[in-house]
């Protein structure tokens, strides 16, 4: 009885902390993004700095939509009005990855050493892919682009206060991923609860040398959303996962799914999309024995 007493306590809390955290963070970021219109994501990513440009193209991407699948419309307008190239790719691996839901959860559950790490890997490897794939001549690789304005650029035109279409999407954002989230939680109770410390120690454990690798992998297929993940993740630790493995897991899911390749693949040719998949998958595995070694 008092494992399932446990259980029940764990869901309950955990559930109200992360859905109270996720609401209050998507109305602050709503409120932004507000200001934000497609044109001014533009501008920003177009300076006459290059390097202050790829900054720009980092800060912007973990402010904008809360999905890798999400972004997709938000770069297709981009790349349709001429944006820098590199600017825009750094724009398109941050925006899933620096998820600002991602990154406080991370903080929340795992230590905020945790979420320090995660935050600035993520972005310097944002910037190097960026400038990476434009020194390598990968602008060549993307299909001719023309889209309509996008519905971000109007969608907030409303004589509504701003703070009332705040709450709005708010629970907007929320209401799509609160299955995934009770999932999530669920699952990350009953492994707090009642799976063997030395299960997962044995098979996922720190020193396992292929945990990495594995995790970062299986992450793509999953497109287990991060507000489901975080919460399995946490448990995982709890139980001797190793925090390599986590990060390289929350990369892989969140950074590159089945559904944005697919998405993807209507706006790059094929060399591209490999190279974003694999830019992806050595993020994770670097960014997981990092994380491993030093936290």
């Amino acid at each position: 009885m008092n494992g399932w007493t446990d259980f029940i306590i764990t869901f309950v809390t955990l559930f109200l902390e992360l859905a109270v955290l996720f609401i209050f963070i998507s109305f602050l970021i709503s409120l932004l993004q507000q200001n934000i219109s497609e044109d001014k994501i533009k501008r920003m990513l177009d300076r006459p700095n290059k390097f202050i440009s790829y900054l720009y193209g980092v800060g912007l991407g973990a402010i904008s939509p809360f999905c890798s699948c999400s972004t997709i419309p938000i770069l297709a307008g981009l790349l349709s009005s001429g944006a820098p190239f590199g600017p825009t790719m750094t724009f398109l691996i941050a925006s899933p990855l620096l998820n600002p839901v991602i990154i406080i959860l991370i903080g929340t559950l795992m230590g905020w050493n945790a979420a320090l790490f995660y935050t600035v890997i993520v972005a310097i490897f944002a910037i190097l892919i960026g400038v990476v794939w434009k020194t390598l001549g990968l602008a060549d690789f993307v299909k001719e682009v023309r889209v309509r304005k996008s519905k971000t650029e109007t969608e907030h035109n409303t004589e509504q206060p701003k703070w009332r279409v705040a709450l709005q999407d708010a629970w907007g954002f929320f209401y799509p991923v609160l299955p995934f989230l009770v999932i999530g939680v669920l699952i990350g109770s009953f492994i707090h609860g009642f799976l063997p410390e030395e299960i997962i120690v044995r098979f996922a454990g720190g020193d396992q040398p292929w945990a990495i690798p594995v995790a970062s992998i299986i992450g793509i297929p999953m497109y287990i959303r991060a507000e489901a993940i975080l919460p399995i993740a946490d448990a995982l630790v709890s139980k001797g996962m190793g925090i390599g493995s986590i990060i390289a897991l929350v990369i892989g899911g969140a950074g590159a799914s089945i559904p944005e390749v697919v998405l993807l693949s209507k706006l790059f040719k094929r060399r591209l999309v490999i190279a974003f998949l694999i830019s992806i998958l050595s993020v994770a595995i670097i960014a997981g024995f990092i994380a491993q070694s030093i936290l």
